[in-house]
C-alpha cells in the first residue's frame, strides 16, 4: 500500500521501472484477436508515447542506469518471426531498445506447414545489438509449476547452452513460460536456489505491477502485460499503474 501511494504521489519515480510484455506484431490487415498479438499500428503510438516519457534500456544496463529517470524495458517474448519482419523497424524508426526472450526449442522446430513461426539462430543473431538483447525463456516452454527440479534446471542449461552453441549473446535473465513458477515455499525455495546456482541474475512473471529496481525479489519480477485490444488511453493507465483495475 505504501509502495502504491508513493507512485501515485510520484514519490517513488527513480526507482520505478515498468517492465512490458509483448509477444507477436502484426499489421492490423492481417491481426486476429488475440492477447498474444498488437498490431504495427498500435505498437508505433505505444512506441511514439514511449519515447516522448521514457528511456528504454536493457536488463544488462540496469546497474549502469540507476540514475535513469523513467526507465522502461520492452520484452518480447518467444522470438516470434514477426518480431523481425515488424517489430525491428520499429525499433529502428524510433531508436528504442527491447528485449527478446528466446525458447529455443520453438527456434528448433520452426514451422507449422509451410509457414515460419519463430526467427531461425541466425537471423537471431544478427539482431541489431544496439536495439535488441537476447534473453532466456527456457527450452521447452514447459510450465516450471509442474517440472521437478532437475527437469526444470536440465531445461534452462540447454536454453544456455544452445544459445551459446549458436554464438548467440545473451543476458542471463529469464521469463518464466506462462509466468509460472512453483509456489509451494520449499519448492520455490529450492527452486530460486537453483537459478541462482547456474547464474540466473533475475526472472520475470507476469503480476502486472510496476516493478523498481534493484528488485525486491530478483526472481519474481513483475512484468505488464500489453494487449491486442488496448487503447492508447489504456495504454498509459497500465504505464502509470501497471494494471487496469485497482
Amino acid at each position: 500500500m505504501i509502495q502504491f501511494l508513493k507512485r501515485i504521489l510520484g514519490l517513488s519515480k527513480k526507482e520505478s521501472i515498468r517492465i512490458l510484455m509483448y509477444h507477436q506484431v502484426l499489421p492490423q490487415s492481417i491481426a486476429y484477436k488475440n492477447d498474444l498479438i498488437v498490431t504495427v499500428e498500435n505498437l508505433d503510438e505505444q512506441l511514439i508515447y514511449i519515447k516522448n516519457n521514457f528511456k528504454t534500456i536493457f536488463f544488462k544496463d540496469l546497474e549502469t542506469s540507476k540514475s535513469v529517470k523513467n526507465k522502461i524495458i520492452l520484452t518480447f517474448d518467444d522470438g516470434y518471426y514477426n518480431n523481425l519482419q515488424y517489430l525491428m523497424p520499429l525499433l529502428e524508426k524510433h531508436q528504442l531498445k527491447a528485449t527478446i526472450f528466446i525458447p529455443t526449442e520453438f527456434i528448433e522446430n520452426n514451422m507449422n506447414g509451410d509457414k515460419k513461426v519463430y526467427m531461425n539462430f541466425d537471423e537471431i543473431k544478427s539482431l541489431n545489438p544496439n536495439l535488441v538483447e537476447i534473453a532466456l525463456h527456457s527450452h521447452s516452454h514447459k510450465n516450471f509449476s509442474q517440472m521437478t527440479l532437475s527437469e526444470a534446471e536440465a531445461d534452462l542449461l540447454k536454453n544456455i547452452e544452445i544459445l551459446e552453441q549458436n554464438q548467440i549473446n545473451f543476458t542471463k535473465v529469464l521469463a518464466y513460460p506462462y509466468g509460472k513458477f512453483p509456489k509451494d515455499k520449499e519448492r520455490k525455495k529450492e527452486f530460486f536456489k537453483m537459478l541462482n546456482r547456474i547464474g540466473i541474475v533475475s526472472a520475470m512473471r507476469i503480476g502486472n505491477n510496476v516493478a523498481s529496481y534493484p528488485f525486491k525479489k530478483r526472481f519474481e519480477v513483475n512484468r505488464i502485460d500489453i494487449k491486442y485490444g488496448d487503447s492508447l488511453k489504456t495504454f498509459k493507465w497500465k504505464l502509470k499503474f501497471g494494471k487496469t483495475k485497482l
